[in-house]
């Protein structure tokens, strides 16, 4: 449970086989590459370059592979609950080796693209005709040419739709100009109206018109009567339609084998992820350089591989000064899931601590006793197995999740809480005495009566927390041979916090007042250090304003402490809505005839949602606790995440001969 302990490497291969190099360092996921602009290397011999091209044929052909895929989808099952879970394909190593080795799916991959192209014609083709059939269906009845009604000599023919509401003073804004009207159609609540008139007028019947909404429709580009053209369009969609339909099928018949495009396009991505890691290091005339870093402890897997290329060297190199070195934590398995919350904080820098295993016990203990529900850790331990046994990828968050209710669990049964007080209602409903005596022989506090229990309980873990902080700064700060910052820094709260604690609290444990006393002088010590000593940069002024300053922030930690009632605010607020919901079930069995029905329809998505919403805030909560109570007392973080080059994989997972995913 620690960083991982980083080592700087430089690789010098020949061009010969520097991508073969690159491939097996991809494949075993140990190394991170500096690119050029990162490597020190280039800095320090400027006559290094790098190639200035892009892979574009691989860039242009995993994008294609990809959007035949995602073509071939659509085509495809709908993917069940299970797929949805689980959506990655398992292929062996040989079925992935023998569709990356031969042809077969490159021209899977023609056939689809083929038909996506025609298939993205025929609908362009299919939207046009059916907005030109939409423009011309409103004159179906009008029985002239449209082309000739371009060709009067003396005359106008304006075509247009007016609102049915305006169609009856159309022939009086129109009298004045000797104009003829009539209407041929409807669109809506619009008439199609043609109106003739002589040329001479049309601009001023237009100006008419447009005051009562008229709006023109120019048909100028159709020849042909209506009737004519909304037949013949018709018809061009209905063979456009059954042209769909045919490829449509022959996409869906192709879909049956899209696992094959899918391992090509996992193929291609990783394929690029390495040419674009090639085409960004330095490199000289002969040799490509490849600077970065690995974990100390895969040194001798790394040593394995290159030394089964004649042409390549390892070197082992110091880092820069100044330079910042990647951060990997490495934890027992018991610890991993709580990795999740380190993470999503940000990584701690290399010297630091890694905060996981100290955050572990206290995450999963908050988690539970801001559910304080037995039933609930019930619901999603149930929940939690069942996506770790059928999700597929990192399921870190699930386990963090199966540990926390499972000490749930053991909180609920503490504080007798089983579904609320379903217990109780049970028990009193049918009789049942054994399992109220059950659920009392489990307890040790009911939190309705006994508030101040779940009250001092909740305020003791959090000052033990706070406490831990400042112990692992001080045993931190030991390490680093800092003894000054040590003792300057934590040491002095360490004393003056704790003596301040059993000055106040020691006669309540037993203490006599002599040591009560002693304890009050004792603070004095550190808290004198701290204004003196806390702060010590600049001139004396200074130091003395900041270290006052910094013994004031006593009443911050009173602070940080009082936070943790939100452990007991939310164990009770779970517990009392678990408890109305109770009661409305038992109000809904009084329903007559479908009472029972109701009832348990109410406790079934009752404490479905209060699992839910009590579930999210207890996470939410706990995580708060941790990144704004407990990790400023001794971690900084803003370390970068050591990112090896890998395979990655989106839409299959290989297994070994052994059956182990990759």
């Amino acid at each position: 449970m620690s960083i991982a302990r980083m080592q700087k490497i430089l690789i010098a291969s020949y061009h010969t086989e520097a991508a073969d190099v690159l491939q097996a360092l991809q494949d075993s996921g140990l190394v991170q590459i500096y690119d050029a602009q990162r490597a020190i290397v280039s800095k320090e011999w400027p006559q290094l370059h790098t190639e200035v091209e892009r892979p574009k044929q691989i860039e242009d052909l995993s994008t294609k592979i990809d959007s035949a895929v995602e073509f071939l989808n659509q085509f495809s099952p709908k993917a069940t609950f299970a797929q949805v879970l689980a959506p990655r394909a398992v292929v062996s190593e040989k079925q992935y080796a023998a569709v990356i080795r031969t042809d077969q799916s490159l021209q899977m991959l023609e056939n689809c693209n083929e038909l996506s192209s025609q298939l993205h014609k025929l609908r362009d083709q299919q939207e046009h005709l059916a907005g030109q059939l939409n423009t011309l269906l409103p004159w179906e009845k009008l029985g002239a040419d449209l082309a000739d009604l371009e060709r009067f000599e003396k005359g106008t023919a304006i075509l247009g739709l007016v609102p049915e509401k305006n169609l009856a003073i159309v022939s009086e804004k129109i009298k004045d100009f000797k104009a003829g009207f009539e209407k041929i159609g409807s669109k809506g609540s619009f008439a199609a109206c043609v109106v003739i008139t002589l040329k001479k007028n049309s601009a001023e019947v237009y100006k008419a018109l447009r005051s009562i909404e008229f709006e023109s429709v120019n048909l100028s580009q159709f020849k042909g009567t209506p009737a004519e053209l909304i037949k013949n369009t018709q018809k061009q969609l209905q063979e456009i339609q059954q042209q769909i339909v045919d490829i449509e099928k022959q996409a869906q018949q192709l879909s049956k084998s899209r696992l094959k495009l899918q391992i090509l396009a996992d193929y291609y991505r990783n394929l690029l992820g390495r040419e674009q890691t090639r085409l960004a290091v330095p490199e000289s005339e002969k040799t490509v350089i490849l600077e970065g870093w690995i974990k100390k402890h895969d040194l001798k897997k790394l040593q394995d591989i290159l030394a089964k290329f004649k042409g390549t060297s390892l070197n082992l190199i110091k880092p820069a000064q100044d330079e910042e070195i990647p951060v990997e934590i490495e934890n027992t398995r018991a610890l991993k899931p709580f990795e999740v919350i380190t993470r999503l904080y940000g990584m701690p820098q290399h010297f630091e601590v890694d905060p996981t295993a100290l955050l572990a016990p206290f995450f999963a203990i908050f988690f539970a006793l801001c559910l304080t529900d037995a039933g609930y850790g019930l619901m999603i331990i149930a929940f939690s197995i069942y996506l770790i046994r059928k999700m597929q990828g990192d399921k870190k968050l699930l386990w963090l999740l199966l540990v926390c209710s499972v000490l749930t669990l053991g909180a609920g049964a503490m504080t007798g809480g089983w579904f609320g007080d379903s217990a109780q209602q049970l028990s009193r409903i049918f009789g049942w005495t054994w399992l109220a005596k059950a659920r009392e022989s489990m307890m040790w506090f009911d939190p309705l009566q006994k508030p101040m229990t779940f009250f001092v309980l909740a305020i003791g873990l959090g000052y033990l927390q706070i406490m831990v902080g400042i112990i692992t700064a001080f045993v931190h700060n030991l390490m680093k041979k800092e003894v000054i910052a040590a003792i300057c820094d934590n040491l002095t709260w360490l004393v003056m916090l704790n003596s301040i604690v059993l000055l106040l609290f020691g006669s309540r444990i037993g203490l006599s007042e002599q040591t009560v006393s002693l304890f009050g002088k004792v603070a004095i010590v550190p808290a004198a250090m701290i204004f003196l000593f806390s702060h010590r940069q600049g001139g004396w002024g200074g130091r003395l304003g900041m270290g006052a300053y910094n013994l004031f922030s006593t009443i911050f930690f009173m602070g940080d402490v009082l936070s943790y009632l939100r452990l007991m605010a939310l164990g009770m607020v779970t517990g009392g809505l678990a408890m109305a919901i109770n009661v409305m079930a038992k109000t809904a069995s009084d329903v007559p005839y479908i009472g029972l029905v109701l009832a348990i329809i109410v406790l079934i998505v009752g404490h479905t949602f209060n699992t839910a919403i009590s579930g999210l805030s207890a996470f939410v909560h706990t995580i708060r606790l941790q990144f704004v109570e407990f990790f400023p007392k001794f971690l900084v973080g803003g370390g970068k995440n050591f990112e090896p080059l890998s395979n990655k994989y989106k839409y299959v997972y290989i297994k070994d001969e052994k059956q182990k995913e990759k």
